[in-house]
């Protein structure tokens, strides 16, 4: 269990860490040149709203995806043109809902419809105090794996919609689901290739609830809040190296330069290491290579495995060779984590790019941000 865990955890931490390399004018670039869509950075969803009904476009639901899912949206009394009835149609605002990633439950909660999910994936993994409540009140389901999601109880719920995810073309449980009349939405937020690309997904469950004021609201202050902490980061006059990850099953795992790890490190006014070099997941490297190329980086984030430096130097006698060990300048997100052991960056992370970033800009210049403290990552005692 412990090896699945720790499996789970390097993984989620490539997850976070996926992206393409982007300038600083990303803001500009990035936005979608259709007026009438109402999503400016996410680049795998669009939403397009018309008199009783939207239209939703998930375009990479996953990587390399090579076709496109259309969704609309019905609102009560709206009429749907015979043009676009071939496409999945949702009655909403939705009254209950499963996902599937926990990266979709802050979005509930943002929005303040918490109340309304109802059976999720494995409820060990959701951090949430809030929807911890609401399972310990029996009202959301236990439903297995995401890749046996249990189908008798999916329809014994019976809920408006099953928000799911998908890492290739290839998801029987979802198409059984499907077959059975229930309703599904693909969400794409994980392959988002920006921090703001990310969290502009709640767009999309604005959408479902009929409340994307609401949304658009939430994500304008989260955009506010980001672009606020890019510019201090700038004011910065010294540019730390930095040195990420740490080994797993014999091999270092840390962000390769073209990822959404290091774009936010590159925000942050850090000279990450490996900055210049490509890929759109993590670099596996050998202990020799990092050591070699890293030993004299003044800070380190590690990908979340340890929650001190005596059970890093435990694991591996030879992490206190490295600068960052020696002057006690490591981090990790992991100790913040719900009743049953999910760590709340994995669940929260992705949703809040402005918390995350102003947390590596007070670590990487503890004269910026002034009473700031970090939120996700602490220093490792």
């Amino acid at each position: 269990m412990k090896l699945y865990f720790l499996k789970i955890t390097l993984f989620l931490f490539s997850i976070l860490f996926i992206g393409c390399k982007q300038n600083s004018e990303f803001v500009s670039t990035h936005k979608k040149s259709k007026s009438e869509n109402t999503i400016q950075y996410a680049t795998g969803l669009s939403i397009i709203n018309h008199k009783g009904f939207s239209i939703v476009i998930v375009s990479n639901p996953w990587p390399k995806a090579t076709k496109k899912f259309t969704y609309i949206l019905k609102e009560k009394n709206g009429i749907v043109p015979d043009s676009l009835q071939q496409f999945t149609t949702i009655q909403v605002p939705i009254q209950s809902i499963v996902v599937t990633s926990t990266t979709h439950i802050p979005s509930l909660e943002m929005l303040g419809v918490e109340n309304s999910l109802i059976g999720f994936p494995n409820l060990n993994y959701i951090s949430s105090d809030k929807v911890r409540t609401q399972i310990e009140k029996g009202k959301i389901k236990e439903l297995g794996n995401n890749s046996s999601l249990n189908t008798e109880k999916l329809i014994d719920l019976q809920p408006n919609i099953i928000v799911g995810y998908g890492l290739d073309n290839n998801n029987p449980t979802l198409d059984n689901l499907q077959k059975s009349g229930l309703k599904v939405i693909l969400n794409g937020d994980w392959n988002e290739t920006t921090p703001l690309g990310k969290a502009e997904w709640i767009k999309l469950f604005g959408a479902l609830y009929c409340k994307q004021a609401e949304s658009n609201k939430i994500f304008a202050s989260i955009e506010k809040e980001y672009l606020a902490a890019t510019f201090i980061a700038k004011k910065a006059k010294y540019k730390p190296s930095l040195l990420a990850g740490d080994i797993f099953e014999g091999k270092w795992y840390l962000p390769s330069g073209t990822s959404w790890g290091s774009f936010l490190f590159k925000e942050a006014n850090a000279n990450y290491i490996w900055q210049e070099t490509t890929g759109t997941g993590s670099l596996s490297l050998s202990f020799e290579t990092v050591f070699e190329k890293a030993k004299n980086a003044d800070f380190w984030i590690t990908s979340g495995q340890f929650s001190t430096l005596k059970a890093m130097s435990g694991a591996n006698p030879h992490y206190n060779q490295f600068k960052a060990f020696q002057n006690k300048k490591v981090y990790s997100f992991c100790g913040k984590k719900g009743k049953t052991g999910g760590v709340l960056y994995y669940e929260l992370g992705p949703n809040r790019p402005d918390i995350v970033l102003k947390d590596l800009v007070k670590i990487l210049h503890p004269e910026l941000l002034i009473g700031y403290e970090p939120f996700f990552f602490k220093k490792l005692n």
